[in-house]
């Protein structure tokens, strides 16, 4: 399946953002990097302990991989600590639930702590994600919300993130067309002072466990 052809992002706004925000957009890949490093010799002890509780409680590999859809509807492997069960999708993808009955009971720590989400810290490094952007989706569930919401894919404009203002905005409750109103707000508000404001409310979402599933 050619990802890009079924993925296309209107060449409109991909424009406007690369026209208003061309400066910004590498200050913040600068800033991204930089962030990503540190983050991740800081996580380094915190991932090496939890990928061996999570191997103590379930059987399987302590990371796994992902493909989901980045900036222009590009294909990437997204990293991430396993918090389900190793058989969770042997029937298929499914969509996750709030109080999803196939996670573990450290999966339901590191999903709460967002600890879970620090391997994408090398998605970043490598260019796939940002910091902050709308959360990348797998690539059925963007076909399938595409069809369903017209301009679902105008999300794809920019790099997808590790947190956003979807996501601090109640993103694990919402559904598909709230987070698409919450992510081209954040694309056509693009600016410093924004991006602040998230990784603000990421901290607190972090620190209270709100919106985690």
């Amino acid at each position: 399946m050619n990802v890009n052809n079924n993925y296309a992002v209107r060449q409109g706004t991909s424009a406007a953002v690369t026209e208003r925000t061309a400066r910004y957009l590498a200050f913040k890949r600068f800033m991204d990097i930089v962030f990503a490093l540190a983050g991740l010799l800081a996580a380094l002890p915190v991932m090496g302990l939890f990928s061996i509780l999570i191997r103590l409680e379930s059987p399987g590999p302590a990371f796994y991989k992902q493909e989901r859809v980045g900036k222009d509807g590009k294909p990437f492997y997204l990293y991430k600590l396993r918090s389900m069960k190793i058989d969770a999708e042997k029937s298929g993808a499914v969509w996750a639930l709030k109080k999803d009955p196939r996670v573990t009971k450290v999966g339901a720590f590191i999903r709460r702590t967002r600890i879970d989400e620090l391997p994408q810290l090398l998605n970043v490094l490598r260019g796939e994600m940002s910091l902050i952007g709308p959360r990348p989706e797998r690539p059925v569930f963007t076909e399938q919300f595409q069809a369903e919401i017209p301009g679902f894919t105008e999300r794809l404009a920019v790099k997808p993130g590790l947190s956003g203002w979807a996501q601090v905005n109640g993103g694990y409750d919402m559904t598909p067309r709230e987070k698409l109103m919450f992510d081209l707000y954040y694309i056509r508000n693009l600016t410093f002072s924004l991006e602040l404001k998230i990784m603000l409310k990421t901290c607190k979402v972090i620190w209270t466990g709100d919106g985690a599933r």
